[in-house]
């Protein structure tokens, strides 16, 4: 099913390296402290677990990779190979590859240059359609070859430069779909079309407080309809979301977060529905 709020059924996780001293060339915030990371992975891991998904833990490679969702993009048991902007990170799509195909995800081809996209950029509108945001992590040309690979309609949405290009901003940095009727975001960087659109369609939109977009306030995980995953700090943004009858589950991220990766960053879906 392809859906980015449907109950989760099962995931993909990469694990974090023992060696993480790379973190500044990667552009960390900060220095993890490797034993932390891990510990706060495999925490996370357990609470997927225990909201009812089966999780496929993929082995460590480097720092950035533990945000699987930017490598590939999963339709109905098939995947494309995306290609990241960011070049440190451009060889996680072939590494990706024989996990999914050892989790019965079949690869039906990559994005290759000069197309760029990463999965970060990109969420499910309805069955059919994808939205997808065009920046410094992902062009035209790369969301035309996801919309060929996977036989799906894109509607593409040009991102803000804010900071800039060597600033992780992702759609999902400032949107995140909750159920079919309701989404959590950063409205005042959203672009006017999407706005539109969803406005169009009837959808909520439960506002993410301007204090905790740096901490990705408006990156959220649907674990089903109106059942969110949260990094535990975010404290302003769950009681908004519990305000709204979305029930918040949350998670320590203290390191996991040092790379500007929230809760969609750090799980790939596999199955939903």
């Amino acid at each position: 099913m392809s859906s980015s709020t449907a109950p989760l059924r099962r995931v993909l996780v990469r694990r974090p390296p023992a060696n993480c001293s790379d973190w500044r060339a990667l552009g960390w915030r900060a220095e993890p402290d490797p034993v932390a990371l891990a510990a706060e992975h495999e925490a996370l891991c357990l609470l997927l677990e225990e909201a009812g998904a089966e999780v496929v833990v993929a082995p460590a490679t480097g720092l950035d990779a533990i945000y699987v969702y930017d490598p590939a993009l999963v339709a109905d048991g098939r995947a494309v190979l995306l290609r990241p902007a960011k070049e440190a990170r451009r060889s996680e799509p072939a590494q990706l590859a024989p996990e999914l195909e050892r989790a019965s995800v079949a690869v039906v081809g990559p994005v290759e240059a000069p197309a760029f996209a990463e999965g970060g950029d990109c969420f499910w509108l309805d069955e059919r359609t994808i939205c997808a945001g065009l920046g410094y992590r992902t062009n035209r040309a790369g969301v035309d070859r996801v919309g060929e690979l996977l036989d799906m309609q894109v509607e593409s949405f040009d991102l803000p430069h804010l900071r800039g290009p060597a600033e992780c901003l992702h759609l999902l940095s400032l949107l995140s779909p909750l159920a079919d009727d309701v989404v959590l975001a950063y409205q005042p960087l959203l672009p006017v079309r999407l706005v539109r659109l969803l406005a169009e369609r009837g959808v909520e939109m439960v506002e993410a407080p301007e204090d905790e977009l740096a901490s990705l306030g408006p990156n959220a995980l649907a674990l089903a309809p109106r059942v969110a995953l949260l990094p535990e700090h975010n404290r302003q943004t769950r009681r908004r979301l519990e305000a709204a009858d979305v029930e918040v589950l949350v998670y320590r991220a203290a390191e996991l977060s040092k790379g500007d990766g929230g809760p969609t960053c750090l799980t790939l879906p596999l199955a939903r529905g």
